[in-house]
């Protein structure tokens, strides 16, 4: 009598794998050698010291950016990117604004309204505020259209590239709240870039550590617990005890002006 034997299925291939990532800006090396994998579905804060090369990462794993050396592999099927900047177009509509990645879709019209209007829906801009035009719109509200963009393509990945930095404390909180949401419903994973390390513990579910001059990864934490179902006291005792006690996060407000555009 045969028997089939079970064996366990592989294990799902990475959603980011960056490989000996090196790159230079007018001779000047900005990266060098730095490895990176994410798993399917997680959210990773990458922090480190003003200029060391966070940014320029995040715009090479996006293909924004040519290394000068080593590998990028995407996984993911599709991603969207949230700037500092929201980047919106200034003669568009909020509507349109969001809508704008899929006409590279080849949606139709209706489609793309219905579209645009959904993801509106998911970061809880007002429709009304969708017939506005970017200056109209306040800065929260700006930067809620590009999220709204960058969901509005249905991604399993997502860049954000310092979104909140320039906003209010209660604003970046109640945006950092729509992140989380966003993506435990959509169940995207994501690189999430930020100099805030209470920032990263909230929204990731590890934080990655530049190194000073961008040599690779220092090293990673994992944060206990789920991003959106963690109590605030637990996390600022965790930050507490990354500065204090944490070799690996002792350079993460150092500043090299030399290496700052």
């Amino acid at each position: 009598m045969s028997r089939e034997t079970a064996f366990p299925s592989p294990p799902p291939a990475p959603s980011l794998t960056l490989s000996g990532i090196g790159h230079a800006y007018l001779g000047r090396t900005v990266l060098d050698a730095v490895d990176l994998s994410l798993a399917v579905g997680e959210v990773a804060a990458l922090v480190g010291p003003s200029g060391c090369g966070k940014s320029t990462l995040a715009h090479i794993a996006a293909g924004l950016v040519e290394p000068s050396r080593g590998r990028v592999l995407r996984g993911y099927r599709r991603h969207g990117m949230v700037f500092q900047d929201p980047r919106l177009l200034p003669w568009a509509t909020a509507r349109a604004n969001i809508a704008y990645p899929l006409r590279l879709l080849g949606l139709s019209r209706g489609e793309r309204r219905d579209r645009a209007e959904e993801a509106a829906g998911r970061v809880a801009l007002d429709a009304a505020d969708l017939d506005k035009f970017p200056v109209e719109l306040s800065g929260g509200m700006r930067q809620r259209a590009a999220i709204a963009r960058a969901l509005a393509v249905d991604p399993d990945f997502v860049y954000f590239d310092e979104p909140f930095t320039a906003l209010d404390v209660a604003l970046k909180r109640r945006l950092q709240d729509l992140v989380i949401g966003s993506s435990r419903a959509a169940r995207f994973g994501a690189l999430f870039i930020t100099h805030d390390l209470m920032e990263a513990v909230r929204i990731a579910h590890r934080v990655l550590v530049m190194d000073v001059l961008g040599r690779g990864i220092a090293g990673s934490r994992i944060v206990p617990g789920e991003p959106g179902g963690r109590d605030d006291g637990d996390l600022y005792r965790l930050v507490g005890a990354f500065l204090a006690d944490d070799p690996l996060f002792r350079h993460i407000h150092d500043i090299d002006e030399r290496r700052v555009p």
